[in-house]
């Protein structure tokens, strides 16, 4: 692996699929970023429960070995002002940058590993499948460059120079002028060992799919099979009623027990990745 950028892309990207804690039915903030970067009193009884996007960003730096290239703070506007007093701000994506979101950039934050000239290619803590700044983990997310929403970049200065596209920054000493950026090498996303999962539209659409065997083989395992023949890659009625045995396997009842998959049922099957 070459490059400060593509060890920082790397460890964030590995980190997909992290989730905060879940009391009482709610995502409570409390994560292991969090954890890692202290108490903040007043949030929740214990100081952890505060929200986490800028605090992921200051992790992923840490384990990097860069701690000094990006801010140190739970706060995305001290962020934004760290990185201006740095003279490292643009209104362009970078490979690496810190990108910031809402007024003053005060709502949320992210990690970039990619750019198009359409679009930013982001890794971000305490965000969702919907991409709103209040989440549970951490995602893969996909933004539009000129969203309004979206409000500037941090330009970490990464001994082997910085991929931007701002044509201002063309040419000076430290940066590489690309007008669309892929992530570097070394920074792919490993494989997950279990399959995410894939939504529950996914299973009502009565879907063929290597998915679905696999759900099923699992299923099989652990004692919940209501099939004659297969698992196969078809959804069917019998996919349906066993997934309902594994449901009531975990203790749930009534509606939650229809064998329809959602994520928690899910998440505990253990699906392999296909």
């Amino acid at each position: 692996m070459s490059g400060s950028a593509a060890k920082v892309i790397s460890i964030a990207r590995g980190e997909v699929g992290t989730h905060e804690k879940r009391e009482g039915g709610h995502w409570v903030n409390d994560s292991k970023y969090n954890r890692w970067f202290g108490r903040i009193p007043g949030y929740g009884q214990d100081g952890y429960g505060y929200p986490w996007c800028a605090v992921f960003v200051a992790w992923v730096a840490d384990k990097a070995g860069v701690p000094s290239l990006y801010p140190k703070t739970a706060g995305c506007s001290t962020a934004v002002n760290w990185h201006k007093s740095k003279g490292r701000w643009s209104a362009y994506p970078a490979v690496g940058a810190q990108v910031f979101y809402g007024s003053g950039g005060g709502a949320h934050t992210e990690i970039v590993y990619a750019y198009d000239a359409t679009y930013v290619y982001t890794i971000g803590g305490n965000t969702n499948t919907n991409g709103s700044a209040e989440g549970d983990g951490v995602y893969l997310r996909q933004r539009a460059r000129r969203d309004a929403y979206l409000y500037g970049y941090g330009l970490p200065a990464f001994p082997e120079g910085v991929v931007t596209a701002d044509p201002a920054l063309k040419g000076k000493q430290g940066f590489t002028y690309k007008a669309t950026a892929s992530a570097p090498a070394g920074s792919e996303a490993p494989k997950p060992k279990y399959e995410p999962f894939p939504g529950a539209d996914f299973f009502r659409k009565a879907p063929r799919n290597a998915i679905v065997t696999a759900m099923g083989k699992r299923l099989v395992a652990e004692g919940c099979s209501a099939y004659k023949d297969g698992p196969g890659p078809q959804w069917t009625e019998a996919d349906r009623k066993s997934y309902a045995k594994w449901q009531r396997k975990l203790g749930y009842s009534g509606a939650d027990a229809d064998g329809w998959p959602g994520k928690s049922s899910w998440d505990k099957l253990h699906v392999p990745n296909v």
